[in-house]
């Protein structure tokens, strides 16, 4: 594609409108950047159609049973994973060699509870800059999204309470539900998001307590709700005066150069506990997330320090030195850039290799890609990936309802390397066995 510069001269238009003419083609999928090459035209559209969501009235159900994944097999299509980058591993060596130096007599005190005052201020300002302003004072530092979510849900429900969630829904959330005594409601998934208007009807009649929603970039489907959606939860929310928790683990993962805003963004009335992380960011080893809870914040922090006595002071230093030196910034463009290139590739090597009627998700972030079989033979499916010890996520991992027995998940975030492709192979021969 012509240069910014030349785009700019070419249509006598300025350069932040010719930006915002490559952003919105790029959005589109039409275009994508290669840093420090310019822009190129996108590969020819998948000849497979979007995953159909499935359309049901939604109740309160039950977990009866267990949804945690213990897979022997530990493939590159399993776990939801990408790798750091050799820039991102040399400047985070240095921000923790800065942290170090900054730790002195308080390595041996034990962290802050609520979280490292310069790591808040830290996200605090980086999250200012995509446009949502946090009062570092009210976040929670957490180790990790998932007990940020726990605890969460401890503030806001008691066990027996019905919790409204996505359907699918993602299986770590499903299982922590049930361990939790929890019931839930599944909403159906759209193109655009959810089905509001059914759960504006549980809201109006009370069915339930709370709602868990993965609003950007969503796992295992990779909708992300559109604006509209986001605000419409938030009123809801507001209106009800029922929380929402909001899991945005994916938000900084979009394709696109920009990030979507929250939910949190449209919340007036401190509805929304705004849940985040950066193991899909940067690194899920260092297990550090947090929450914005809210008006929930004291009966958040209670359950908080009971279960959580702070969260590694090295580790929240050196990330937050990480955030303040730009290099995360830097870091998040160039992953966003790479996990764009990697959807394309695992689209065009499945689209060679499948029948037109599968059906594959087309997601605008993220790094997991839903796939549907339609007529799948489920039971000799099961059997061919068992024996071929390919490490997949089935369909029904995400729900208590049999809606997507015909569906699984993959993982896109690795390189197209000799062992993916040897996984994707057989996993493609499986799918012609059984279809």
């Amino acid at each position: 594609m012509p240069s910014l510069r030349q785009l700019s001269k070419q249509h006598a238009v300025s350069m932040s409108t010719a930006v915002s003419c490559y952003q919105e083609l790029e959005s589109q999928g039409w275009i994508y950047a290669r840093p420090q090459a310019g822009y190129f035209v996108s590969a020819r559209p998948s000849k497979h159609n979007t995953p159909e969501w499935a359309r049901f009235v939604s109740r309160v159900s039950t977990v009866n049973h267990s949804f945690s994944i213990h897979s022997n097999h530990n493939g590159p299509l399993g776990v939801s994973s990408t790798s750091i980058d050799e820039i991102a591993l040399h400047e985070l060596e240095r921000s923790f060699r800065r942290a170090s130096k900054r730790l002195t007599e308080r390595l041996n005190h034990y962290p802050n509870t609520q979280g490292e005052p310069l790591l808040r201020n830290a996200l605090s300002t980086h999250f200012s800059k995509l446009g949502l302003h946090l009062n570092p004072e009210e976040l929670v530092v957490t180790s990790g999204c998932m007990p940020a979510i726990k605890a969460a849900l401890e503030a806001c429900t008691q066990a027996g309470d019905a919790v409204a969630i996505s359907s699918p829904c993602f299986s770590g959330i499903l299982d922590l539900l049930g361990q939790m005594g929890r019931h839930i409601v599944e909403i159906p998934s759209l193109d655009d998001g959810i089905d509001l208007i059914q759960l504006e009807g549980h809201l109006r009649d009370g069915n339930v307590k709370a709602g868990i929603f993965c609003t950007s970039h969503m796992n295992p489907q990779g909708i992300t709700m559109s604006a509209q959606q986001k605000q419409t939860l938030a009123r809801l929310a507001n209106q009800y005066q029922t929380p929402i928790i909001e899991d945005d683990v994916y938000l900084e993962l979009s394709y696109a150069d920009h990030t979507p805003l929250p939910a949190k963004y449209y919340d007036h009335g401190g509805y929304v506990l705004w849940c985040g992380s950066i193991s899909k960011s940067l690194s899920p080893s260092y297990r550090l997330g947090w929450c914005l809870p809210g008006r929930y914040s004291d009966r958040y922090r209670q359950h908080h320090t009971a279960s959580c006595f702070g969260v590694s002071l090295p580790i929240q230093l050196a990330v937050a030195d990480f955030i303040e030196s730009g290099h995360y910034a830097k870091q998040l463009k160039r992953r966003r850039n790479r996990l764009l290139q990697l959807r394309k590739v695992y689209v065009n090597y499945l689209s060679e290799r499948l029948p037109s009627h599968v059906n594959m998700s087309d997601p605008k972030g993220g790094m997991v890609l839903w796939l549907q079989v339609p007529n799948l033979d489920v039971d000799q499916f099961r059997s061919l990936v068992e024996q071929g010890k390919i490490d997949i996520r089935l369909g029904h991992l995400f729900s208590t309802l049999a809606l997507y027995n015909d569906c699984f998940r993959i993982n896109i975030g690795y390189e197209l390397s000799d062992t993916v492709k040897t996984e994707l192979d057989k996993l493609v021969d499986a799918i012609l066995k059984s279809s």
